[in-house]
């Protein structure tokens, strides 16, 4: 199997040696690619990128969907793997995977574990081993087949939140879906920077508003409202 892993950044100067370090090191004698997506960042993350293995490109428009499909358009992996900058999968992320396909599954997930003992976490962490739409984000990284992205036309680029969760909706159509054992390791920066009662507010709000429908325009006013990002 080969694996394609893509990393959407704008501003992860602070992780991204991290990230591609780990995805090299646990993953050092298989068929391995790391594509680094960035978005017009203002600090070091493009510097500090191409002193890794990675592949590192830039694009002039930034926008998570649309640079993880730029990724997936350059990927020559059967599998792509898409990961954010601030999280870190097992070591075993290249047999999980490799394990699932191999047992017929299409697309799938990891399930959460923040970078802090904060017991609130600890108990949203819990809940993401359920197979539930709440637990549909990035956050958890997601690998899917690129047969399969490609023949479902991988993420909508006018989205500007729930992308992730949409384009699983759309896969789950086609193809089987896992929850691998194991959990990603997730910042809680999200958490520092705000409450985890206003996190919690904002990610029901905006969940309510996208089952309704309303435009991606009104889902990023409801987040602007609850959250510092």
């Amino acid at each position: 199997m080969r694996l394609s892993v893509i990393i959407p950044t704008f501003n992860e100067a602070r992780y991204i040696r991290r990230l591609v370090d780990h995805l090299f090191e646990n993953a050092a004698s298989v068929d391995l690619e790391v594509i680094v997506v960035d978005g017009g960042s203002t600090d070091d993350t493009v510097s500090i990128a191409q002193t890794t293995p990675a592949m590192v490109v830039s694009i002039e428009q930034k926008g998570r969907a649309r640079q993880m499909n730029f990724g997936a358009g350059m990927a020559r992996g059967e599998v792509l793997y898409f990961v954010h900058a601030d999280t870190l999968p097992p070591a075993s992320y290249f047999q999980d995977i490799e394990k699932s396909v191999s047992s017929g599954y299409a697309l799938g997930r990891y399930q959460t574990r923040f970078d802090t003992n904060n017991w609130l976490l600890k108990m949203n962490a819990f809940f993401t081993r359920f197979d539930w739409f709440v637990c549909y984000g990035g956050d958890q990284t997601l690998f899917i087949a690129k047969e399969l992205f490609d023949s479902i036309g991988g993420y909508r680029e006018n989205m500007l939140l729930m992308e992730e969760y949409e384009l699983v909706e759309r896969a789950r159509k086609q193809a089987g879906y896992q929850v691998m054992p194991g959990a990603a390791l997730v910042s809680a920066r999200k958490y520092d920077q705000n409450s985890w009662l206003q996190v919690q507010q904002a990610n029901y709000r905006i969940v309510q508003l996208y089952k309704k429908g309303c435009s991606q325009e009104m889902l990023v006013a409801a987040y602007k409202k609850f959250l510092r990002t």
